[in-house]
């Protein structure tokens, strides 16, 4: 266990490995470019109120520029696994051990199916620590390890990894169940990693209003149940262990949170959405976890954008977009078979009456702008004749209309003329007050 490799300097592993690197030299790390900047200028920083210090430890984002490694210490998020895995496999070898130190509960089981060897020892991080910057760590609270192996054995290498992270001063605790310690961190973070997003609060906000407890029965009530499916029972009384075990640290919000809040990917689907997902295999009812996985994703996914999707923005309340099943969706009054305005096409067109009709328009808008996704061409119509006349087309043949037709959407305008606004490829549809951008040569009169 002389070379250690870890791997990601975000909350976790920047913490417990600047520990490390602070007495040990042969401790580097695989950070991504940005942080790898960062900490080749201005070193690994570690803010806390037990000291601040800093470390400049080997980097690199290519892991063959590093020593090959003894062990390697797994600290990036449940996500980016087979991307790190993928970086890894050149260094590895039949000694290397690999310990994880990540949320969720299949981590181990993914390295062992695609590594096929006995080289995986589990790990579980307690500590509320966060980026401030790449490069540069605020710590809390705690800064504890568990570790086992899934035989629950004092293996020679558990025994070599406690001594690493002890010569760190870093508490180690040797877990004779890992498997139960990881579930039991699970029930936690099920509970309070989306409840502080939902309530956009720490956790003190859930624990002080009683009508949160029984929803965190059922919460931990639901992972309990899947724990003890896949032969990993737990505590009778877990709920209100996970509650105990929160009073103090009551002030904390959580790594989702902290996600979230930076505009980071979170970790639900290996949390809530784990739950759910082993749910509807084993066949055991897991909706409190559904309803937190679904609201979750809705609140922190960034909103789809690009080809395959047209916007309606500019003088409305609130912009509003959309795909080919969402305009499939709309009221059947407004869907149109577009062989009747454009002969020899078998496909659909949503009027643009109803499209319209779907955002709140500013009281003294008058016109629509249609975009094509080039960024070259535009038509104007008026607010009357886009809502008499416009006809969006988005299916041919019962499929995505192709590029090849003036998908994925297109305007025609039957009773104006192909000259008055024809527009292919629209990706923006732009309400104004007066006239907008038109790059037509000829355009039509206006209405009465």
């Amino acid at each position: 266990m002389k070379q250690i490799l870890m791997v990601g300097a975000g909350s976790v592993g920047g913490f417990f490995g600047a520990r490390l690197a602070k007495t040990n030299p042969d401790v580097s790390f695989l950070l991504r470019p940005k942080t790898l900047a960062a900490v080749k200028r201005n070193g690994l920083t570690i803010r806390s109120a037990d000291g601040t210090f800093t470390v400049r430890p080997q980097a690199a984002a290519d892991v063959r520029e590093l020593p090959r490694p003894d062990l390697i210490m797994l600290a990036v998020k449940a996500y980016d696994l087979d991307e790190v895995l993928t970086q890894i496999e050149p260094v590895l070898t039949d000694q290397t051990v690999i310990l994880t130190l990540q949320n969720g509960i299949d981590t181990e089981d993914r390295l062992l199916a695609r590594l096929q060897r006995d080289c995986v020892v589990g790990g579980v991080a307690y500590i509320y620590s966060k980026i401030a910057e790449p490069g540069v760590i605020d710590h809390y609270k705690k800064g504890a390890v568990a570790i086992g192996e899934f035989m629950g054995y004092e293996s020679d290498r558990l025994l070599k990894i406690r001594d690493v992270f002890a010569s760190a001063n870093i508490p180690c605790h040797l877990s004779k169940d890992i498997r139960r310690s990881k579930w039991e961190k699970m029930c936690w973070n099920c509970v309070f990693n989306p409840i502080t997003v939902l309530i956009d609060d720490h956790v003190a906000r859930a624990l002080d209003h009683p009508e949160m407890t029984g929803v965190i029965r059922q919460i931990v009530g639901e992972v309990a149940a899947i724990s003890a499916a896949m032969k990993v029972p737990l505590p009778l009384d877990m709920p209100e262990r996970v509650v105990k075990a929160t009073q103090e640290i009551r002030d904390i919000h959580t790594s989702m949170y902290d996600d979230w809040k930076a505009g980071r990917r979170t970790e639900i689907d290996y949390l809530n959405g784990f739950i759910v997902q082993k749910g509807r295999e084993l066949g055991i009812p897991t909706p409190v976890n559904e309803a937190l996985t679904a609201m979750i994703k809705t609140m922190t996914e960034k909103e789809p954008a690009g080809a395959g999707r047209v916007r309606i923005e500019g003088a409305v309340v609130q912009p509003v977009s959309f795909d080919r099943a969402a305009l499939a969706a709309l009221p059947a009054e407004h869907q149109l078979d577009v062989s009747t305005v454009m002969p020899g096409i078998q496909g659909l067109g949503i009027r643009l009456k109803g499209l319209l009709d779907v955002p709140a328009l500013a009281i003294d808008a008058d016109h629509v702008v249609f975009d094509a996704s080039d960024g070259r061409y535009s038509a104007c119509l008026t607010l009357q004749q886009a809502r008499e006349h416009g006809v969006l087309v988005y299916e041919l043949n019962g499929a995505a209309l192709p590029d090849t037709k003036g998908g994925p959407f297109r305007l025609v305008t039957p009773g104006l003329g192909d000259l008055c606004a024809n527009v292919k490829g629209v990706a923006r549809i732009e309400i104004t007050k007066g006239p907008g951008r038109d790059t037509r040569q000829t355009t039509c009169p206006p209405t009465s």
